[in-house]
């Protein structure tokens, strides 16, 4: 996870501190950078991911049968196809999330069960069997991607004001950097571009081949700490394994303490290309 926060600094000018949203397979996280090793998580997911919950829809909507859609991966495809459809179509079905919790954590397993019962249902409207496809298949895709999309916005907007109100980026210094695989998604790196202009932050979002490749992540996360005079061993074999290591520390409950309201936001679907 650190290695992903840290890719941006190896193609763009990005001085700590800053904000980092990490959008992948197996993570959620809100988490401000201070440094190589300083990291205080501001939020993170209860259960599953958002590239998760991405590819599961996907293959409930049997988007790999459709010959546009071959060779991609399941959030791939499903933005591909939502990004043909009416987000307004079903956008009632997909109630805020959390809106009771004034924290910046996330939760996407209730949202992809509401996507899996609206599939059963209109399925079962339109008399499909088998590897059959929805003929509305589009704004399905589209809806529930929406759904999600405004999820992330509420958490990372109350975030963006405890952060202002802990003063804990310099105002017209501040900087979000987007990143992991669901960064790659067009229809939500471009709403959280929204967010970003209307709170006077900097969007930063590596290339789709940096979000992806581990390899090239891990590398570029040892120069860092290279660079840093950290994390350098003289004598390797003394070096502990640990199965699993924190990103850093969580200042979350700091943020359920103030108890903020985050105020509507409005997505402008006209301008998502």
């Amino acid at each position: 996870m650190r290695a992903h926060a840290l890719t941006i600094r190896m193609t763009d000018r990005v001085n700590f501190p800053y904000l980092v949203f990490l959008l992948s397979g197996g993570h959620c996280l809100l988490a401000l950078v201070r440094g190589v090793e300083d990291f205080s998580i501001i939020g993170e997911s209860i259960d599953d991911a958002p590239g998760e919950a991405f590819d599961k829809i996907a293959r409930r909507l049997k988007l790999k049968n459709l010959a546009e859609c071959s060779g991609m991966s399941g959030g791939e495809s499903l933005q591909h196809v939502a990004s043909q459809g009416d987000p307004l179509s079903f956008i009632d079905r997909f109630p805020s999330i959390m809106g009771k919790y004034r924290d910046c954590n996330f939760s996407f397993s209730g949202i992809k069960t509401t996507a899996v019962r609206l599939i059963a249902k209109e399925e079962e409207k339109h008399g499909i069997v088998g590897d059959g496809i929805l003929p509305n298949v589009a704004d399905v895709a589209a809806a529930f991607q929406l759904g999600l999309t405004r999820h992330l916005v509420r958490r990372l907007l109350r975030c963006m004001i405890f952060i202002e109100q802990k003063e804990l980026l310099k105002a017209g210094e501040m900087t979000l950097v987007l990143s992991g695989g669901v960064a790659c998604n067009s229809f939500i790196r471009q709403v959280i571009g929204q967010v970003c202009e209307s709170n006077g932050y900097t969007l930063k979002v590596p290339s789709p081949k940096l979000c992806t490749d581990n390899g090239i992540m891990i590398a570029w996360n040892g120069v860092e700490y290279l660079k840093a005079g950290m994390g350098v061993a003289p004598d390797p074999g003394s070096v502990d394994i640990e199965p699993k290591c924190s990103i850093g520390e969580s200042i979350i409950d700091q943020v359920i303490d103030m108890n903020i309201k985050v105020p509507r936001f409005k997505i402008d679907l006209a301008k998502i290309s």
